[in-house]
């Protein structure tokens, strides 16, 4: 499956390894899921694993991201960008526009912004937890 994860949904799934997202690292590691990035997703991605509140150094910023890039595939933003349903947070948008550049089956976050689009998307908009069920993981 070719889906764009939230960068909440990423970060859980480095960080708390025996957590609730440990399943998901399996998926993109196996292939199971290809998690598609852009440039700016992959760009909030490292600002937030700088966040003060997860003390982590340099090299496990590295190791987590060696953990995830490597199964990643880049998507290039559409030159024409999409005609897609406004979200309450603008800066969700990038997800959107990520997903629809990416031809993405699904678009997975836990965000209640993003989630309450999922009939207006030619995409799926899932939870975590239904993107499990999907993958049966």
């Amino acid at each position: 499956m070719r889906a764009v994860l939230d960068t909440n949904v990423v970060v859980s799934a480095l960080l708390f390894r025996a957590g609730r997202r440990d399943w998901l690292r399996a998926a993109w590691q196996s292939g199971r899921l290809v998690a598609l990035v852009t440039r700016e997703t992959t760009g909030e991605l490292l600002r937030v694993l700088e966040y003060p509140k997860f003390r982590l150094s340099p090299e496990d910023r590295r190791e987590l991201l060696a953990d995830f890039l490597p199964h990643a595939e880049i998507v290039a933003p559409a030159k024409k960008l999409a005609k897609l349903p406004a979200c309450r947070d603008p800066a969700d948008t990038m997800f959107l526009h990520a997903a629809a550049a990416g031809r993405a089956e699904a678009l997975v976050t836990g965000d209640e912004d993003l989630l309450a689009l999922a009939r207006l998307t030619d995409f799926a908009i899932l939870s975590p937890g239904a993107l499990r069920q999907r993958l049966g993981a």
